[in-house]
């Protein structure tokens, strides 16, 4: 069999595997894998530096599939090609990472087959995708993280860092708003190491995109400063390989590949093409296309010989010898610059390197206090020096949320500067957050700030940190009604509640400045987790904690702050954030005045119910039913800590546009409210 034929069987087969899997699964989209199969063989057998048999080399090239409804492309790749699969820990593991009898299950309860790419589930997927835009934005996340740490670990004759990362969209990644922000910004900062492949096959669920999207996408990109290649046949691989080697040589400009498909190529008897694209063929037509191929009619996952071979023969011995090769040259990297390679080695594993918390600062006790945004802006200049790979900014809002580093040697990341630690995500709350999650997925340690209310902005890629168990940091300030005269638009009220129901995501509301210091103690040693951490605008007491409870209680995620002679409280006031200090006030009139009270100080709910039942009775005792809970935000679930007979003090409505002082009036955020509603609990007015 000739080389051409061997492609052309290597193709059919990723083609067919989807078929087939698609029509076992009767659920996915056979249409996009059927056009865009010479595609991916071409990027992965004939150009990707990629080692199968190592799947986390740290030096290989990335590949994003952001239209992940095409899942099967990946999943028939990874299967031919071997790739094997890698544990929780980091440990290469000898079988395949996606088997034949997965792929059979395609779209099955434990099958290593999903519906759409899950990274940690598959071992070869780089970024979990699916919701349209955001693997595209990830993918610009994973360029600037490789332009930072080529910036700092390379050195003369030891090229350690210089992969590309390879991303496949269709149309609907680029209407999707988050698309338009990730390329505004990629271009912006040069990513010569981006590159984005753009399936034009003109085909979206409700059909031809002449409905919705007629701009002009080459003129835009253009306009983006990018390189833009146009391919007007999807199956020509020769044309395929010589743009993707003309985007290797394009210097100071990410590039866009547009290539025209047809969706659901290879069967002259398919017209409704919206239906390949969104629905299993259907027997008749799978035997028509299969014919088309030139493949046996009644088989069904079929890898013909040859063809396993063929892609160990391309991918797999140039990924086996340009990894060699790379062990060897970071073998003796390790000798001369030991430092270096211990931090590589670190991040690799999301370790945090001795020292880390060195310096942290310890706030004394103070009635005016300090805002929490304040704090964190002391801590992230702390935490940063110590932390080489810890860098991150704000969406235009880095004066406001405190995220400027300002030590010697902290620059801003530009396309001359692409080792700073400032990075300036513009006014793109969307983008930001899924770029966070690139830089993370690269294992640097991210963190990214906007306000809290524009959080809703963010939120979709927040979630995709918590599915793919990213430890990004969401440091969101002005968290409630400090914002006073800015009124409702900017005043949070939903969002606790929201973010607290998000699985796997951290989220902290600190009472004063030393628990915000504890707080990011906490988050720094989130391997698999990430956190949102909300902060105040205005400033907060700095309790005495000579007199009351240590803060290293945040680490419970609720712990006792003060309390009733003997432990013997006969009611509970629970506060979370600037609401602390308000509890703390009414405890000391309750006290003076005979009254057994004990404030519970509750920075997150997540930590606190991952506590043991023991110490969460120690902390709300079962007996004591008299509970009040108090934070400027929707009361929504508080109900299972203050129990049917107890009171919530929060928000009901939006909040106001006045002076911060007058909307706390107005909506009962005062001591002496908490105080008259506990004598009332208590029965004694």
């Amino acid at each position: 069999m000739t080389a051409a034929e061997l492609d052309q069987l290597s193709i059919n087969t990723i083609r067919t595997l989807s078929i087939d899997a698609v029509q076992a699964a009767n659920s996915g989209h056979p249409g996009t894998p059927m056009a865009l199969a010479p595609l991916v063989y071409t990027l992965w057998n004939r150009v990707m530096r990629f080692d199968p048999q190592d799947p986390i080399w740290p030096n290989r090239d990335r590949f994003v599939l952001s239209n992940g409804h095409a899942s099967m492309l990946l999943w028939s790749v990874l299967h031919l090609t071997g790739t094997r699969a890698v544990n929780a820990d980091y440990e290469r593991l000898g079988q395949l990472s996606v088997t034949l009898d997965d792929i059979r299950r395609f779209r099955q309860l434990g099958s290593k087959a999903p519906g759409h790419p899950e990274y940690h589930w598959v071992s070869g997927v780089e970024a979990t995708t699916g919701p349209l835009g955001q693997g595209i934005a990830t993918s610009v996340g994973m360029a600037i993280a490789e332009k930072w740490l080529a910036s700092r670990y390379n050195k003369p004759s030891f090229n350690i860092v210089d992969y590309n990362i390879y991303t496949i969209c269709g149309d609907g990644c680029l209407m999707e708003g988050v698309g338009s922000e990730a390329a505004s910004l990629a271009g912006h900062l040069a990513l010569d190491n981006l590159c984005w492949i753009y399936d034009n096959n003109h085909i979206t669920i409700e059909g031809n995109t002449r409905l919705t999207f007629t701009e002009d996408v080459a003129t835009r990109f253009l306009s983006y400063h990018w390189n833009v290649l146009r391919l007007s046949d999807a199956n020509d691989i020769e044309q395929i390989e010589h743009a993707l080697k003309v985007f290797r040589k394009t210097k100071d400009r990410p590039t866009l590949i547009i290539l025209d498909s047809h969706i659901g190529y290879g069967s002259p008897h398919r017209q409704d093409t919206a239906a390949a694209h969104g629905e299993p063929l259907g027997p008749d037509e799978v035997r028509y296309t299969k014919r088309a191929y030139g493949w046996p009619e009644d088989a069904q996952f079929l890898v013909p010989d040859g063809v396993r071979e063929h892609f160990a023969e391309g991918i797999g011995m140039r990924g086996a010898t340009v990894r060699q090769a790379w062990t060897n040259l970071f073998a003796d990297y390790r000798t001369r610059y030991p430092d270096l390679a211990i931090e590589i080695e670190q991040m690799q594993r999301r370790e945090l390197p001795a020292g880390w918390d060195r310096n942290l600062p310890v706030f004394p006790a103070d009635s005016k206090g300090l805002a929490g945004r304040e704090v964190s802006g002391k801590i992230l200049n702390t935490l940063a020096r110590n932390i080489p790979w810890l860098l991150g900014g704000s969406a235009d809002l880095g004066s406001s949320n405190k995220t400027f580093l300002t030590y010697p040697g902290a620059e801003d990341i530009q396309a001359s500067m692409p080792g700073g630690k400032n990075l300036h995500f513009g006014i793109r709350e969307h983008a930001m957050s899924a770029i966070a999650n690139g830089l993370s997925l690269s294992k640097l340690r991210p963190y990214c700030a906007t306000f809290f209310i524009f959080s809703d902005y963010a939120r979709p890629a927040m979630r995709l940190s918590a599915l793919m168990e990213l430890p990004v940091i969401f440091v969101l300030t002005h968290d409630a009604m400090g914002d006073g005269e800015d009124g409702p638009t900017h005043q949070p009220v939903e969002h606790l509640a929201s973010l607290r129901a998000i699985p796997g995501l951290t989220l902290l509301r600190p009472g004063d400045a030393n628990e915000v210091v504890e707080a990011y103690r906490v988050i720094m040693q989130l391997r698999h987790r990430p956190a949102a951490l909300v902060l105040s605008r205005q400033a907060l007491p700095t309790l005495d904690r000579s007199k009351y409870a240590a803060v290293s209680g945040v680490a419970y995620g609720a712990y006792v702050i003060a309390d009733a002679p003997g432990g013997k409280p006969e009611i509970i006031l629970i506060a979370t954030g600037g609401e602390l200090s308000l509890a703390v006030q009414a405890h000391e009139t309750l006290s003076g005045e005979g009254i057994r009270s004990r404030v519970v100080s509750m920075p997150s709910w997540d930590i606190f119910e991952h506590q043991t039942q023991e110490y969460r009775d120690s902390v709300l005792p079962p007996a004591v039913q008299a509970r009040i809970s108090v934070e400027q935000a929707s009361t929504f679930g508080w109900e299972r800590y203050v129990g049917t007979s107890g009171r919530m003090i929060g928000m009901q409505t939006f909040g106001a546009s006045a002076p911060l002082k007058e909307l706390q009036r107005k909506f009962g955020f005062e001591p002496e409210r908490l105080v008259t509603m506990a004598k009332e609990m208590l029965g004694k007015t």
